[in-house]
């Protein structure tokens, strides 16, 4: 064994040699050699912790010198030089982590992770989307008044900033994968948990706990997939990967359309546990998120963090993993995975705590933001703000524009009856979209019928019975019941403004919120638009993947930021819903390309150590600027389409133009 050893570690680099001898390769290995072959004896055949595995002692330890000339302690250096010695380690492992995973290939490993990762930003996109889908059905469930309404979207995005930044900074310490799982879990649970809790405070707490969790989804899956990837492959497959998110909408969007609007979708557990179909929409939309859970206990930790944090036996066994998996995938089972030594960076993580040991609990705490935000890109936080703003912003006026051109088309249609005189009927059908004033109904019958959309003003009725009576958007104001009989109808104080009731009588009045979607034209309008939105970044996303290597990046992003701007602008010329739809669909087919770029550069540009901080906090500032386009936008609905089209436009063409100066990352390697 030990001649084998010596021949083996003697051998020439022809291929992957490195100036200081750390990284050793050999590609003629079908002759001879195992992958199982075990190293790691000195000259004096001394044995260290994990040699039984086969795995080779990093360089640090074979080098490290025992006797006179031993280096300088690093307790007697300066931060400068400390950092100055951590920055020469960091380029040389960069240039050699580039070549071991060269050698390590692309195949079977990189798909198993690229779908379990995917299974994972589907999630966050599913999560971004449940907001907006439940939230009108979950505050009228749970008979939230109209000065608490909106906190639903509000609360959960505020737990994704907080979850990105977060978990994106942990996830650089702790790592990636256990990061992510316990992120994942604790999304999955408490969104299962939201959908069976029955009061609203609980319910808000639940979805934000489930936001916090889901935010460290896109900073940890884009750091760790890229830490798996040969510079070569990286843009595209990373693009490729952008498109479960996509695919997490058209989830989102299709199991509204399918399960919300069925209201027959729902049971009950005595009077005061209601399970209404958007409830079976949350669960449904937990899905993801227990399955990628399911798969990431099957992968292993990245092992470029293994490595940044000193952990060599670690690295080296899953760096064999991702050899021998592509291997074996290509029918080279024989193959024999020949790095035997790997440079670990200096590790200085004692020396800032005693930087900050002398000074009391805020410096610390100071000492440590500053730590952590040191090297953030914030031109790049900015122009993911200013993409984050602008696609939320207009992905809420676009159905809110299109739903005020139907709301005043439908007004526009109403039956308007005036003094009119109605005796011995019986109404057993559907009174839609009319306006009764001063109107005279005497020993009627409602019975087994609905209101929708229709209002009672100055009205009287006496001596009338009403039974299994259903009313949506419906009041009577200024009216007045005389001898009238409800009978398990919804007709309550809320409906009833300024309304006389004179020995009348309730008799089982449905009590709570009704829900009801049968005949609900603008719900399923609602999920079908976004549907179709969703479903237009396909094309983008494609031509993206393909190009994103070949052009560029920052091409990519620049014309891509532009021609969304241009297309907002023709927002201007749309009047009706078929022409705003189609914008809609083109303005998020060409937005896609920047999105991509931006996720492509910032995993790029940030070293190892500070990957996962630094997109976690342009992906929590994303969600503030998705927060703010939300209201911005919103208010606008309706006033004027010039602000908001005018506006984006200028917004995202001078993003474009930005975005075309930062730093271009396409030949570099990940530090």
């Amino acid at each position: 064994i030990i001649d084998y050893i010596t021949r083996f570690q003697d051998e020439d680099d022809d291929y992957y040699s490195q100036p200081d001898g750390n990284y050793t390769g050999d590609h003629a290995n079908d002759e001879e050699g195992s992958s199982d072959a075990t190293e790691g004896h000195d000259d004096e055949d001394e044995i260290y912790e994990g040699e039984y595995q086969g795995i080779p002692l990093d360089a640090k330890a074979r080098d490290e010198p025992v006797a006179l000339g031993q280096p300088l302690a690093d307790g007697l250096k300066d931060r400068r030089e400390l950092e100055n010695e951590r920055q020469a380690d960091e380029e040389e492992l960069a240039q050699q982590y580039e070549l071991i995973i060269q050698e390590c290939g692309h195949g079977r490993f990189q798909w198993q992770l690229f779908f379990t990762l995917g299974l994972a930003l589907m999630s966050d996109g599913v999560e971004v989307f449940v907001v907006g889908f439940v939230l009108p059905s979950a505050e009228m469930d749970m008979c939230v008044p109209d000065s608490s309404s909106g906190w639903l979207g509000s609360i959960v995005y505020l737990g994704m900033m907080v979850g990105a930044f977060f978990w994106g900074g942990m996830a650089d310490k702790v790592g990636r994968r256990q990061c992510l799982l316990i992120c994942m879990s604790m999304n999955g649970f408490f969104a299962f948990l939201s959908s069976f809790v029955q009061g609203y405070g609980f319910f808000l707490f639940c979805r934000m706990i489930a936001g916090f969790g889901i935010g460290g989804a896109v900073p940890i899956v884009f750091s760790y997939f890229a830490e798996v990837l040969a510079r070569e492959k990286r843009g595209e497959h990373l693009s490729w990967l952008c498109m479960f998110w996509m695919i997490g909408e058209i989830y989102a969007s299709a199991m509204a359309w399918a399960v919300i609007p069925h209201y027959g979708w729902s049971f009950s557990m005595g009077s005061a546990y209601q399970f209404h179909s958007w409830r079976v929409f949350v669960v449904v939309c937990a899905l993801p998120c227990v399955c990628a859970v399911v798969a990431l206990t099957f992968m292993p930790e990245s092992p470029r963090f293994y490595l940044e944090v000193g952990k060599h036996d670690e690295a080296w066994m899953i760096l064999k993993q991702i050899h021998d998996t592509n291997m074996r995938a290509r029918g080279q089972p024989e193959k024999v995975f020949t790095v035997n030594r790997i440079k670990i960076p200096k590790q200085i993580d004692e020396f800032v705590e005693m930087q900050t040991e002398s000074g009391n609990l805020f410096s610390k705490v100071i000492f440590r933001i500053k730590t952590e935000l040191h090297g953030v890109r914030f031109m790049m936080c900015s122009l993911s703000s200013v993409i984050s703003s602008m696609y939320y912003g207009l992905s809420v006026w676009f159905p809110d524009v299109i739903k005020h051109l139907q709301a005043n088309e439908y007004a526009s249609k109403v039956q308007r009856h005036n003094n009119e005189r109605i005796e011995d009927f019986t109404f057993n059908f559907t009174l839609e979209n009319q306006i009764h004033t001063n109107s005279l109904f005497i020993n009627d019958r409602f019975i087994s019928m609905k209101f929708k959309s229709v209002t009672f003003i100055n009205s009287t009725f006496q001596s009338c019975f009403f039974e299994d009576v259903t009313s949506v958007g419906s009041f009577f104001r200024t009216c007045t019941f005389i001898e009238a009989v409800f009978y398990n109808t919804d007709i309550d104080d809320s409906k009833l403004i300024n309304t006389d009731v004179i020995n009348s009588t309730f008799y089982h009045n449905k009590t709570g919120c009704q829900m009801t979607f049968e005949d609900d034209y603008s719900a399923y309008w609602v999920y079908f638009v976004n549907f179709l939105g969703t479903l237009a970044v396909l094309p983008g996303n494609i031509v993206s993947a393909l190009l994103m290597d070949k052009i560029g990046r920052l091409s990519m992003l620049g014309f891509s930021m532009i021609l969304s701007g241009i297309s907002c602008f023709f927002l201007w010329f749309g009047t009706s819903e078929s022409m705003m739809l189609g914008m809609l669909c083109l303005y998020n087919g060409l937005s896609i390309s920047a999105w991509n770029s931006l996720d492509v550069v910032t995993v790029e540009l940030y070293p190892t150590d500070r990957r996962g901080t630094g997109f976690g906090f342009c992906n929590a500032l994303c969600k503030l600027a998705a927060v703010m386009g939300n209201l911005i936008f919103g208010s606008l609905v309706g006033i004027t389409k010039a602000i908001p089209i005018l506006l984006a436009s200028s917004v995202l063409v001078g993003g474009g133009l930005v975005g075309l100066r930062l730093p271009d990352t396409r030949s570099n390697v990940l530090m």
